[in-house]
């Protein structure tokens, strides 16, 4: 697919993406035999739940129809969300993975394994693991030191603390006697 033609799909999507209260991320034409595969990725703060991914599908599909910015060969529309392993590129993905396990190469060189713990316009604070036994600590990092994230997927994460466990409810048990 040609830039023009990328950045003109674009442009025809994005309105579209953004009224839902959506982000763009990707748009990618890939040949898939005698067909094309137009696949649109679409995220949010939130996530993206299935019916918003449906509804948006069939207005995109509307929309591609009417302006015919596909052209007239046959292809295959797919509306989805990033997968839990895509890269980290922009401020706003590592915020949406603040709380999680992330492993980056460093620009300076290296990898670093750390939790997010916030993210503002410049970088982001982690928290490094401790090994064998030491203390996590506490690391600035600006987004230009970083050439490369993603999320680690975590199987065996351990649960919050008791003590964290009960404080939350204890809150949320006096909210629902004030509503009551």
């Amino acid at each position: 697919m040609s830039t023009t033609q990328s950045e003109r799909l674009r442009g025809l999507l994005e309105p579209l993406v953004s009224a839902r209260d959506l982000d763009l991320e990707e748009v990618e034409v890939t040949p898939a035999g005698k067909r094309r595969v137009l696949r649109i990725v679409v995220d949010s703060d939130d996530g993206v739940q299935l019916d918003a991914c449906a509804e948006l599908s069939r207005a995109i599909s509307q929309t591609l129809d009417d302006t015919d910015a596909m052209g007239r060969h046959p292809y295959v529309l797919e509306v989805t969300s990033p997968g839990a392993d895509r890269p980290l590129t922009e401020p706003r993905h590592y915020r949406r993975a603040a709380g999680r396990l992330m492993k980056a190469r460093l620009a300076e060189g290296g990898e670093l394994v750390a939790r997010i713990t916030a993210v503002d316009d410049e970088g982001l604070d982690v928290e490094v693991p401790g090994v064998k036994g030491r203390r996590p600590t506490a690391r600035r990092l600006a987004f230009k030191e970083i050439s490369k994230a993603r999320v680690e997927i975590e199987f065996n994460r351990k649960p919050a603390e008791p003590a964290e466990t009960a404080e939350k409810a204890a809150g949320a048990s006096d909210e629902s006697k004030e509503e009551a």
